[in-house]
């Protein structure tokens, strides 16, 4: 089971402070070249405007802690990096608990989590702290202290190109900002690492796989604005790949437009694994969707998700962990899903048939010499393919039309490709 694998990656990079800009992404994508050597690490600097974006200032923090009046120490950065309010400025020195209670986040319906909160583009400094761990500070000086830089540097970002056959593209994205929480954010770039390891190792493609590593939102965004006009050109398909960790659910949210090749091969995968997934729509956006699809850009750009983002309880906490959440068996259902459809875009080809009339069957030795009820249902699928075969169909269409998962006519289609019955539309 390659969930397995993914889990085991997935806790390699669980302690890393990762951000949208800084060490831990830099640490997270080296990680993921260790896996993909061909993977190129890129770097545009702080200030580069991007769209109507500014590329931010780096961050790194080093030390932060509270410690209370009684001596103890509280809300440890090198404990839980989640204790640290994201992109949080220095402080040093001594406050009252009162004073201190306006930097403090906590998440009173949710009392024994800590939430994951960051002030990317507004200067505060702040912890993330239990309910239940808040309520029992009592009066008095408490001393603070963080360490943490903010300097011009640079945004990184990963990039691989796969070639194909084809210089038309499938766009695979997914995003390395996020700490120490499991089904958002280290089950997307875990799995898409797999799947590009699968991708690379396949003796030839039909398409040129583009997948990018990137910070969520400003990284979309920079990368867009480095390659729009191209991928625009090129990219006939793709996914974004976020929360595909967990085992309670598969969902879909669809591209803008939600009638792209994109949307129809992720809900025809998502109803023969699990008839009964969740379907969204583009009013649920949340993630680097929003780019991709935003007007004027206008990718093809899908999501399948196991969970969704914001609709399982411990999203955005301390509790979302590799343990309860995030699974093996979850990650190999979000690997399988996505590969199931990567495979759907690389088969969907035209095919026609080479005879004129109903071919016969039994001088090529595809009829069973053995007739059972399993053996009649496959040629029964076999010439309903055929019928079916005119050269504008696609092989999706196909499936579609005969209620089968695609996967199911891989072999049909090659037997009859091999036998010369039918051929593929150029």
């Amino acid at each position: 089971m390659i969930g397995k694998s993914i889990h085991d990656f997935a806790k390699q990079l669980w302690p890393i402070n990762r951000s949208i800009t800084g060490e831990g992404v830099r640490a997270t994508l080296n990680q993921v070249k260790q896996h993909l050597p061909d993977l190129k690490i890129k770097s545009v600097p702080s200030g580069t405007e991007v769209f109507d974006w500014v590329v931010p200032k780096e961050w790194h923090p080093t030390e932060a802690y509270i410690i209370t009046p009684n001596g103890d120490k509280i809300c440890d950065f090198k404990v839980n990096n989640l204790h640290l309010l994201g992109y949080s400025t220095s402080f040093d020195g001594n406050i009252k608990l009162e004073d201190l209670k306006d930097h403090l986040y906590t998440l009173p319906e949710q009392p024994d989590a800590i939430p994951y909160i960051t002030s990317y583009y507004k200067e505060r400094w702040g912890f993330c702290l239990s309910q239940d761990q808040f309520d029992q500070l009592e009066g008095g000086d408490y001393y603070v202290k963080i360490e943490a830089k903010h300097f011009d540097g640079v945004l990184n970002y990963g990039e691989l190109i796969i070639p194909g056959k084809s210089q038309e593209e499938v766009f695979i994205s997914t995003y390395i900002c996020h700490p120490s929480m499991a089904n958002n954010e280290l089950s997307g770039p875990t799995v898409v690492t797999f799947l590009a390891k699968w991708l690379s190792d396949l003796n030839e493609r039909n398409y040129t796989y583009r997948i990018v590593f990137i910070p969520e939102t400003i990284g979309s965004i920079t990368y867009l604005s480095l390659n729009h006009n191209e991928m625009k050109q090129k990219v006939i398909s793709g996914f974004n790949v976020s929360c595909v960790g967990d085992d309670r659910a598969y969902s879909y949210l669809p591209s803008r437009d939600g009638n792209t090749l994109s949307d129809d091969v992720a809900k025809h995968v998502l109803k023969h694994i699990d008839p009964g997934f969740k379907s969204y729509t583009w009013l649920d956006r949340g993630s680097d969707e929003r780019q991709y699809c935003a007007p004027g850009i206008d990718l093809p750009i899908a999501s399948i998700m196991r969970t969704k983002y914001g609709q399982y309880p411990e999203y955005h906490t301390s509790l979302d962990d590799l343990d309860n959440v995030v699974t093996p068996n979850g990650l190999d259902g979000g690997y399988w899903s996505i590969r199931k459809a990567i495979e759907a875009i690389e088969r969907n080809k035209q095919y026609r048939v080479t005879v004129l009339g109903e071919p016969q069957m039994g001088k090529r030795g595809l009829y069973p010499t053995l007739s059972t009820k399993k053996s009649g249902e496959q040629v029964r699928l076999m010439m309903d393919v055929i019928s079916l075969c005119d050269g504008e169909n696609t092989l999706l269409q196909i499936a579609e039309t005969l209620s089968t998962p695609i996967w199911e006519l891989y072999e049909i289609v090659d037997k009859l490709v091999e036998h010369k019955l039918l051929q593929e539309n150029e």
